[in-house]
Order: C-alpha cells, then sequence, then structure tokens
C-alpha cells in the first residue's frame, strides 16, 4: 500500500509541511520511496511535542544518525491505535451532528488533551465517540450528564493507563536497560512485546469491564423486579437506608516519614487487598482510597458493620498498623461514581472520633441492623466537631 505524502503527514500529525520537511533533513523521518508511514506520523507529532517542550530537535537527529536513538519501533502494530487528525474541524462536526461545541470539547479532555478551539482538527479517535453521544442526545439524555460520563471514563482510564506504563517501565523497560542496551535499543528490543501484549491486554480490560457491568446491571435488574412486585402487591421488602463506612490508618503519616514512601506505598496495597475481600465478601464496595484510608458504600447497614469488624480484626492480624471506622446510614447522593450528603460526612466525623481498633457507629446503623450478628455498646451523646446537634454513637462487636 503506498504510503502518506509529506503534505498528509503533516496534516494528519498537525505540523507545518515545512517542519515534515525539517525532520526528514535531520533523518528522523525517512521516505523509503512509498511514502511514509503511520509511524512516521505518530513520530511527527510525538517529537513535536517533545521539540516544543524544550528537547533540542538537531540533537534528537543527531542521535538518530550515529544510531543511537531510533524512531523506527513506532510502525510496529502496538502503535497503530494511536490515530492522526481527520479533515474535519470542531466548528463543522458540531454543525454536522448537532452536539454543541462544549460537549465535543470534554471528548477532547477526555481523550487526555486540552481544550480544542472551534478551528482546531478533530482526532480520528474522537470520531469513535461521537455515535454513543448522539444516540444518547437523541434519547433524550441530558448534556451533563453524558459529560460526567465521560469525564469519569477519562479519569479511571487515566490511571489505569498510567499505572500499565509504570509497571512497563519496571518489568521490561529497566531490565533490558540494565542488561546493557542503550535507550535506542532498549524502546526497539520492547515494541515486539508491546505489540503482542496490546491486544491481550485490552481482551483482559474488556472482561474486566463486562464483569463490572454484570454487577452494576444486575442490581438495577433486582431493583426493577423488587419495584413491580411491590406495586402488584407480591412482595414487600424491607427498605433500609444505605451505610457510608470510613476506615483509617492510625499512624500512616509517622510510618511514611520513619520508614519512606516504599513502605507507605506497601501498606496500602496490603490494605486495598484486605478492604476489597472484606467488602465484598458483604456486598460493599469502596468508592475512593484517601491516602492513608478509605471510603466504603453499603446497601445495607447491617453487613456494613459486620465487614468494618472483619477490616478492624483482619488489619490487626495482618501486623499492620492499627485501623479506626465510622459508620453511619441515611440518604446519599451518587454523582460522577462518588457518594455526597450529610450521612458521609457524618460517617467521616465518626471516624475522626473512633480510637484504634474501633468501629463506632451512629444511633441510626444500631437501628438498621437490627438482624446482623452483632451487638452494640452506647457511648452515648456525643458532640462532634463541624455537627451542630449531639450524636448517639455506638461501639460495634461480633457477637460471642
Amino acid at each position: 500500500m503506498t504510503g502518506y505524502s509529506s503534505e498528509e503527514v503533516a496534516q494528519r500529525a498537525g505540523v507545518d509541511l515545512e517542519y515534515v520537511e525539517k525532520l526528514v533533513e535531520l533523518g528522523i523521518l525517512t521516505d523509503g520511496g512509498d511514502g511514509f508511514s503511520s509511524g512516521d506520523v505518530l513520530t511527527a507529532r510525538w517529537v513535536e511535542g517533545l521539540d516544543r517542550a524544550g528537547i533540542p530537535l538537531e540533537g534528537m537527529g543527531a542521535a538518530v544518525r550515529d544510531g543511537s536513538l531510533s524512531f523506527s519501533f513506532m510502525d510496529v502494530a502496538a502503535f497503530d491505535r494511536f490515530p492522526g487528525l481527520s479533515t474535519i474541524t470542531f466548528r463543522e462536526l458540531s454543525a454536522r451532528t448537532g452536539i454543541p461545541m462544549d460537549l465535543l470539547s470534554v471528548v477532547r479532555e477526555a481523550i487526555g488533551f486540552a481544550e480544542p478551539g472551534p478551528e482546531d482538527l478533530v482526532r480520528e479517535d474522537e470520531l469513535s465517540v461521537v455515535p454513543a453521544i448522539e444516540l444518547q442526545l437523541s434519547n433524550g439524555f441530558h448534556p451533563e450528564v453524558i459529560e460526567r460520563w465521560l469525564r469519569v471514563d477519562a479519569s479511571s482510564l487515566r490511571r489505569m493507563a498510567e499505572t500499565e506504563t509504570e509497571h512497563w517501565k519496571s518489568e521490561v523497560a529497566q531490565p533490558l536497560m540494565q542488561a546493557g542496551m542503550t535507550e535506542g535499543e532498549m524502546m526497539e528490543a520492547q515494541a515486539d512485546l508491546g505489540s503482542r501484549m496490546a491486544p491481550l491486554r485490552e481482551q483482559a480490560l474488556l472482561a474486566i469491564y463486562h464483569g463490572q457491568q454484570e454487577h452494576a446491571w444486575r442490581q438495577g435488574f433486582a431493583e426493577a423486579v423488587e419495584g413491580a412486585l411491590e406495586r402488584a402487591d407480591l412482595y414487600s421488602s424491607v427498605h433500609r437506608p444505605p451505610a457510608i463506612c470510613f476506615l483509617d490508618i492510625t499512624g500512616y503519616t509517622r510510618l511514611t516519614e520513619e520508614q519512606g514512601d516504599e513502605a507507605a506505598a506497601d501498606l496500602a496495597m496490603n490494605l486495598e487487598r484486605l478492604v476489597r475481600r472484606c467488602s465484598q465478601e458483604h456486598g460493599g464496595q469502596p468508592v475512593k482510597w484517601l491516602g492513608d484510608g478509605v471510603m466504603l458504600y453499603f446497601r445495607e447497614p447491617g453487613s456494613a458493620v459486620l465487614a468494618s469488624l472483619d477490616m478492624v480484626e483482619g488489619v490487626a492480624t495482618d501486623d499492620l498498623p492499627p485501623a479506626h471506622i465510622g459508620l453511619h446510614a441515611g440518604p446519599v447522593v451518587f454523582q460522577d461514581g462518588d457518594y455526597f450528603g450529610r450521612t458521609v460526612n457524618l460517617a467521616a466525623r465518626i471516624a475522626d472520633f473512633a480510637r484504634p481498633g474501633e468501629v463506632v457507629v451512629s444511633q441510626e446503623v444500631v437501628e438498621a441492623a437490627d438482624t446482623a450478628p452483632v451487638s452494640f455498646d452506647e457511648i452515648g451523646p456525643v458532640e462532634l466537631k463541624g455537627i451542630k446537634e449531639t450524636l448517639r454513637l455506638h461501639t460495634a462487636r461480633h457477637d460471642i
């Protein structure tokens, strides 16, 4: 297949034609006679970014010419997923589809780049997002809801991509460098493994996503069935408020100062394993990690208490610094994968009050956890920082 012309490389890479000619002059790009490759387009775009960041273009060219650096690895299959620019601007795409410019701009931000201008060209991968937005808008979805969906997906996928890159550095790139390779040799050597790994990584990612979809859709299915049966007077469920749990590790800051960041990272990893196992066993889910702790959501307060007791005991068994937990039950607002509201604020304040090794709960949790095999010892009315009224708090323990 005939490759790209210089003009096409410039258009797809988003650079001037003169810049492409400069890259050819420096030996960074080479026209093999059949035109330039898709790897050359990517090289032009990435090298231009390095150039703008202050890495000398002439220096890169000299390194390529003397063999200490090569960009030929960008022609392997792993890099085919990174497309070029299309020939349509954001303004034209908005007029063609009816999608507001503000919403199209969020697509560019979700991909990981700065907000575009109306005359900027749309990336080809951004065009792949457009049909999903069109379908949602045509079915009455509010633009702000679509925007939140894009931002949540982007945030989660960014963390995944960054974590994947860090693992690749430690498990592939660094060992090759330690074996005596130069940077150029390392980049060439790791390219084949990357091409074989990328589709398997995507296969695994999609499988995990589908599993998470099943959990979420199953919950919606259960709620719909319960609602239908209740409206037909065929079933009466006991509705309990959800519970928010905050777990904090005592002495996390001191541990970091005394033993260093690596020890703190190990602690966080071990804690995450424990928290995920205990919460999933009792129908809960971690919502967000907070450095020295975690916030969790439970549909059933009784299950939240059981999970909290298991976590506090598990921390002690695993020889981790002691944990303390606060629980409150009540209405919450769900948005962008997070929970908000007074219930969340009270749970956090209760966690601050709890001592190392304690699970402290509100009166609302006690009343909603009446069927759980746990007991409570009342602490009494307590004044918490930032809370106007006093709260009846209790410590929780397993039934003997």
